[in-house]
């Protein structure tokens, strides 16, 4: 059995979505949900769920006194970024070296690294003035986004398409798609 943490700083869709996809899962759980924000959505609906929740701030986050003790406690083996908005320190990425994803809310590697996250990638994706848009799960290296491409997955766009429309038809392939990602990715890994 796999102990995943799921680190996020948002509403939590994805991380709700994925906690519900692993209930019951012979090959993996959802041990820990970490999010930098006490007032994220994702906080209540992974309590909801039953799922023991550490908010941690940027400097505990920095120190591997602090974080990685907290990943100990739980057992974690894999972690799962889903909308984590602060960059991972490079001594954790060595600690979970490819035992650590991200859904980034575009088709690296366009659209990809600091500052680009949320509305801004959609925002970026209607400038560019591009004819489809996408979900990619890639390994987190010490280059943001720059880790390999583990799944991507496509949408065609209109010209009418505002950023909204764009968030929200990337959006509808995060939730079809990322979980079983996670869970392709874990199954060969078991192999």
């Amino acid at each position: 059995m796999v102990n995943m943490a799921i680190f996020v700083s948002g509403g939590g869709t994805n991380c709700e979505n994925i906690i519900k996809y692993f209930a019951g899962s012979d090959l993996a759980r959802t041990a820990l949900v970490v999010s930098n924000k006490a007032s994220a959505g994702a906080v209540a609906k992974a309590e909801r769920l039953g799922v023991p929740v550490k908010i941690v701030t940027k400097s505990a986050l920095d120190d591997p006194d602090v974080i990685l003790p907290v990943l100990r406690d739980y057992s974690v083996d894999f972690i799962v970024l889903a909308g984590f908005l602060l960059v991972i320190p490079g001594f954790l990425i060595d600690e979970y070296d490819h035992r650590m994803i991200n859904l980034h809310p575009a088709l690296l590697p366009k659209f990809g690294g600091i500052g680009m996250y949320g509305h801004h990638v959609h925002e970026a994706v209607k400038e560019a003035g591009e004819t489809e848009t996408g979900m990619t799960v890639h390994w987190v290296t010490r280059e943001v986004d720059g880790g390999g491409i583990i799944a991507q997955f496509r949408t065609p766009l209109s010209p009418d398409d505002t950023p909204d429309d764009i968030a929200a038809l990337e959006h509808e392939l995060e939730m079809e798609h990322f979980p079983r990602v996670i869970e392709n990715l874990l199954a060969e890994r078991m192999i």
